[in-house]
């Protein structure tokens, strides 16, 4: 049973007309028979004859086990039911990453043309509560961020980095993880020119692990964060390090921030900052750097037109995992950028890796599903989360998203005719 006090949502079914669940069967029915995917009904059989092209064992399979509330929820409430029905334990799939990859490479064509004027009928607005104000941001960063530390430790490797490592090759092993975060935020750090008496500022402290490798490299590093829970756990990691003397841990928005750096680094964080809040964000960059200095972002992107129809919907991962958060596009970064007064000299993606690392945690959580509900996360949690991070997974291994290391300047430091740094 799903607890109806946690998840009231997903415990009971929505409102929704006959006609809405008609007219949404008809959609998902008619783009199922479209794709590439079998559908199986539980009890029924299969819905999707397989297609002739693909052999059984190629497509992956979703299974419905009750598909009148699967259609009632989608018919409500579109993808955000979606996604509760899966919480609901309403279908199910082997291969989600497979079901969730297809969907995601045909995401434009699952709506018939002539309906996708009706979109408004099926989505919702944002609510004005998960704006990124200085309240709202740590609001929302409690949500996420402050589940629980044991719980990010049960899929994270040792160093506790939440964001895509750089691997040397894929697929990859999950022993070959620690050293490919390492590799990502050396990468990081070279890009920032990190080096003996550099004053470092990192937006985003995560639990520590940059922090750390600055401080090693004889950097002075200030890193702020939003978490209590990410604080505690990172000034502990720090002082494990030796590097206490060298790193200062703050509870503090990025707009409240005052002094001037050599180097900003802020990884997979624009990402919770908020449509709304992208000019204070850059220009709070361009503020704290001194003359010449670089900031340097790791940053998931996704292609323009899909970022504008996003920004003022209300998804299913905003609604259950990141509240007030949108992914930018490359243009959006670039016309924020300039419109600080700030230049992007350095753009390199990898989202292949992201995916990668995605399902090499997906695969942990899974393993330690016992761990997690030792912790006092229940089945509907679980059932979350295993979506989450497959649903990530899916849109890197789709193209839908990808993640890519960027360098900003003030327009002073030379660059070669390559973006990169001379």
């Amino acid at each position: 049973m799903v607890d109806a006090v946690l998840w009231p949502d997903v415990a009971h079914l929505p409102r929704a007309s006959a006609a809405r669940t008609a007219v949404a069967r008809r959609i998902v029915e008619r783009a199922f028979h479209r794709l590439p995917l079998r559908v199986r009904i539980s009890g029924v059989g299969t819905l999707v004859p397989q297609q002739p092209e693909k052999t059984p064992g190629s497509l992956p399979t979703l299974v419905l086990w009750d598909p009148e509330a699967f259609y009632r929820r989608i018919g409500a409430d579109g993808l955000i039911g979606f996604g509760e029905s899966y919480m609901a334990g309403e279908w199910h799939s082997d291969d989600l990453v497979g079901v969730l990859t297809v969907l995601a490479r045909h995401v434009d064509d699952l709506v018939p043309e002539a309906l996708r004027r009706l979109r408004g009928a099926w989505v919702h607005r944002r609510a004005a509560a998960d704006l990124n104000t200085v309240d709202g941001a740590r609001r929302n960063i409690h949500r996420h961020y402050d589940l629980s530390n044991e719980l990010f430790a049960t899929f994270l490797d040792p160093t506790l980095t939440y964001s895509s490592a750089v691997f040397t090759s894929v697929p990859a092993g999950r022993a070959d993880l620690p050293a490919a975060q390492h590799r990502k935020i050396d990468q990081l750090l070279d890009l920032a020119g990190t080096r003996s008496g550099t004053s470092l500022l990192e937006i985003g402290t995560g639990w520590g692990e940059l922090a750390i490798r600055a401080a090693l490299r004889g950097a002075r590093v200030r890193t702020i964060t939003l978490s209590q829970e990410q604080r505690v756990l990172a000034l502990r990691r720090i002082a494990d390090a030796g590097v206490t003397g060298r790193v200062t841990v703050e509870l503090c928005d990025y707009r409240r921030v005052e002094g001037t750096y050599d180097a900003v680094v802020s990884v997979e964080m624009i990402e919770a900052v908020g449509a709304a809040y992208w000019p204070a964000y850059f220009a709070t960059l361009r503020r704290l750097l001194a003359p010449g200095g670089r900031a340097v972002l790791q940053a998931i992107t996704m292609p323009h037109e899909r970022m504008l129809n996003t920004a003022r919907t209300h998804t299913w991962i905003s609604k259950y995992v990141f509240p007030g958060g949108l992914i930018p596009s490359r243009e959006a970064i670039a016309k924020q950028s300039a419109a600080a007064g700030l230049s992007v000299v350095h753009d390199a993606g990898y989202g292949d890796h992201y995916a990668e690392t995605l399902r090499l945690w997906r695969e942990r959580f899974l393993h330690q599903s016992a761990e997690v509900n030792a912790l006092g996360f229940d089945h509907a949690f679980r059932r979350m989360w295993e979506l989450y991070l497959a649903y990530s997974e899916a849109g890197f291994r789709s193209r839908y998203l990808d993640v890519r290391q960027l360098v900003l300047t003030d327009g002073t430091e030379a660059h070669d005719t390559n973006g990169t740094l001379a």
